[in-house]
This record gives C-alpha cells, sequence and structure tokens, in this order.
C-alpha cells in the first residue's frame, strides 16, 4: 500500500508535529484565525446573541432557552404547543419576530433545556456554546491523536455556525466521537455516550444494525439502558403528558420539515432535501433518500464485519450516520469533522492517499460557501469523504488489521 501513498513535505520542529504537511497546519491556522475574527466581529457588530439594541437575537438557541423556562414554570408539555413556545421565545428576546424555531427534541433533553434557563440568556447562549464547544475539541483531539486535533476542531467551518446559532453540533460530533473512540477498549462508557445520543433520534438509523453486526453487545446493551434510564427519568420529571405531546407533535413536525419545507429545503442537507430542492416531488424524495439509507447501512455494517482498520470502520459509521438520515442541517455537519479527523489520522501514520488532502480541501470550501448559496453543499462534502474512506477501505480489503485504535 506504500507505493500508493503520496507523502507531502512534513513541517520541522516538534517530533510530534514531524508528519504533518506543512499545507495542513496552514489552512487550519488560517481558518481558526477566520473563525475567531468571525465570532468577534459578529458580537461587537450586534450579530451574535444581542443586536445593538440590547435585544435578543432571534436563533436556534431561542427554543431550547424558552423550553427552559417552561419546565421551571410548571408546564414542560407547553413546549411541543409551537404557539404557545412561539410566545415564550417573542417574551424571552425582548421583541416580536416572524421566524419561528420549533421545539421537536425528546422529552429527555427538556433536563439541558431547564438547566440553561436558570442564567441570563446571555450568559446560557454562551455558556452552551463554550461547554459543549469543549467536549468537541478535546473528542477530535483524540480521535486524531495529535496536537493537530486542537487545531483542526477550532478549524472546522461549521464551527463558527454553531457558535453563531447556539445549535448542538458540537455535543452531537462529542457524543458519536466519544462512543466511536471509546468503543474498543471501554464499550460500556461508549454505550453511555451512545444513549445520551437518544436526544437526536434520527442518528438511531444505522448504530443499532452495526453494533449487532459486529457484535458490540456491551456497547449495545450500555446504550439501550442508558437510553431507557434516560426517558424514564423524564417521564418521572416532567410527566407522561410531555410524552404524549411530544408523539402527538411529531407528525406536524416531519411533515413540516420534510415534506412541505418549512425550513427550506436548501438548508437541509440530505439526499431528501437535496431531490426537493431540484424539484422533485415528496414521493420521489422519500424514496431515494430510503434506498440511500438502506445502502449506507448496508455498506457500514459489510466493513465492520470485514478486517480494515478500526479507524476506517469508525470513520464510515460516523459518515454513514450522516448520510442514512433524511433530517439534517448544516449544523449537524459537525459529525463530519470525525471522520476527517480519523482521515488525518491514518495520513499522519501512514501517509497521506493520491488526492486525498486535495479532496479535503473541496470538502472545506463547500462547507465553508454554504451561507451564500444555501443549497445542500454538507452532502456533497459527506460524499466525497465517503469516497476518500471508500478508497481506504478498499487498499486495506483482506489485510490483518488492529481492531482497536492504535495509541
Amino acid at each position: 500500500m506504500q507505493t500508493a501513498m503520496t507523502r507531502s513535505a512534513p513541517i520541522s520542529g516538534d517530533a510530534e508535529h514531524a508528519a504533518v504537511p506543512r499545507i495542513v497546519v496552514l489552512v487550519c491556522v488560517a481558518l481558526c484565525i477566520m473563525n475567531v475574527l468571525s465570532l468577534v466581529g459578529s458580537a461587537i457588530t450586534g450579530q451574535w446573541i444581542l443586536d445593538l439594541q440590547g435585544l435578543g437575537i432571534p436563533t436556534d438557541f431561542t427554543n431550547v432557552y424558552a423550553a427552559g423556562r417552561l419546565v421551571l414554570d410548571g408546564y414542560p408539555a407547553t413546549a411541543y404547543d409551537w404557539d404557545a413556545h412561539k410566545l415564550v421565545q417573542e417574551t424571552v428576546l425582548g421583541r416580536t419576530f416572524a421566524d419561528f424555531f420549533g421545539w421537536h427534541y425528546p422529552p429527555p433533553f427538556l433536563f439541558v433545556a431547564a438547566s440553561l434557563a436558570k442564567f441570563p440568556y446571555s450568559v446560557a447562549f454562551a455558556g452552551w456554546a463554550a461547554i459543549t464547544f469543549s467536549f468537541y475539541i478535546v473528542t477530535i483531539r483524540a480521535l486524531t491523536n495529535h496536537r493537530i486535533g486542537w487545531l483542526l476542531a477550532c478549524a472546522f467551518p461549521v464551527v463558527m455556525f454553531n457558535a453563531l446559532m447556539g445549535q448542538n453540533g458540537c455535543l452531537t460530533a462529542a457524543l458519536i466521537g466519544g462512543t466511536l473512540y471509546l468503543m474498543p477498549k471501554r464499550p460500556w462508557l461508549a454505550g453511555v455516550c451512545l444513549g445520551l445520543l437518544t436526544y437526536k433520534p434520527q442518528y438511531g438509523l444505522i448504530f443499532p444494525l452495526v453494533l449487532i453486526a459486529a457484535g458490540q453487545w456491551k456497547t449495545f446493551a450500555s446504550a439501550a439502558l442508558t437510553g431507557a434510564s434516560v426517558a424514564a427519568l423524564s417521564w418521572w420529571a416532567f410527566g407522561n403528558v410531555t410524552w404524549i405531546e411530544f408523539f402527538h407533535w411529531l407528525p406536524r413536525a416531519s411533515a413540516a420539515f420534510l415534506s412541505d419545507g418549512a425550513a427550506t429545503f436548501g438548508k437541509m442537507q440530505s439526499t431528501l432535501s437535496l431531490v426537493r430542492f431540484l424539484g422533485g416531488g415528496d414521493t420521489l424524495a422519500r424514496s431515494l433518500q430510503w434506498g440511500v439509507s438502506g445502502m449506507v447501512a448496508l455498506a457500514v455494517v459489510i466493513l465492520w464485519r470485514s478486517r480494515v482498520s478500526y479507524e476506517i470502520k469508525a470513520a464510515a459509521l460516523a459518515t454513514g450516520a450522516l448520510l442514512a438520515t433524511p433530517y439534517l442541517y448544516l449544523y449537524d455537519m459537525m459529525v463530519l469533522a470525525i471522520p476527517v479527523a480519523l482521515i488525518l489520522r491514518m495520513g499522519i501514520t501512514d501517509g497521506f492517499l493520491d488526492y486525498e488532502l486535495p479532496a479535503l480541501g473541496v470538502v472545506t470550501v463547500l462547507l465553508m460557501v454554504f451561507p451564500y448559496v444555501v443549497m445542500p453543499t454538507g452532502l456533497a462534502a459527506a460524499l466525497i469523504v465517503a469516497a476518500l474512506i471508500a478508497r481506504r477501505a478498499y487498499l486495506q480489503w483482506g489485510d490483518d488489521r488492529d481492531p482497536v485504535l492504535r495509541p
């Protein structure tokens, strides 16, 4: 396999960085600077958290904080009443606004919302962004197994979008990355991470299949126990009415976002959204999405039953989780930092394959241009990463590999 690889010139200095191509470091540094300047600039110009008049800016975080306020006021089930929830959002921000940020998370996520609502809005917003980013950056550093992981995590383009919107992409990436990092050596703890991921049920399409096919029974059992425990705890804390309301409003949420395009299909990053964005009908979009989901699930299961390296298996599962779900927004593309980190890990260890770094450059550009084109560029980025993983898997197929992440 070495003959199929081309190695870029390493940077000089510390031995730990010696195998990192100079271009990777330079690009990561440049993207980090851009992210920091964008966030600081947004805050100074009244485009982050508060506007120049000191009023809250309507963002995705608004619905989380408003749901928390409803919990603290003793009306947790009302979070699923979109009209009532909108009124609370306007009260929180001190203004009316045309947009609407619907609450359709399972009841266990109300624990997070209520915890945040105990603080002033600005503090809760900034604190949520900082804490979830901390979990995420540690996870990416661990997966990369190299100091470049710190830079990569900060440089990933979607980080800025999550911070500006107060979204949960960093938490999702941390839980999925933590699951994959811990599974070989700490399967029970990996299951805890996966069980907590039930706040994003759309990722439950592919993980159970892979765990069963790969015989990861400890992780499977731990995830099931954790998921059931947080569900039961939320039932006890918020009452059965909250769960009834969640399931009652779920079809409306599905229709609004997957059929009616309430948030515009250009903002979504799935196969379904691409078909609808291009003018296809709902039936065609759903059929193609489930066809892709099935093929992705089958491919990942086959890969996990093979003897390719664990890095490839983990990268494939993280990417497959994105491709398999019809409900996917740009902030969820934070999960794509996981396979990118693992590709860098393999490249630093074994050498980068031809076109691998340029392809990752294209992925970066596709994620960066989304605000300017508002179309499923994230889906294209995920497909490129999937192709890179497939190429490495093909080269390793049949080889005997270490079943765990190498130290």
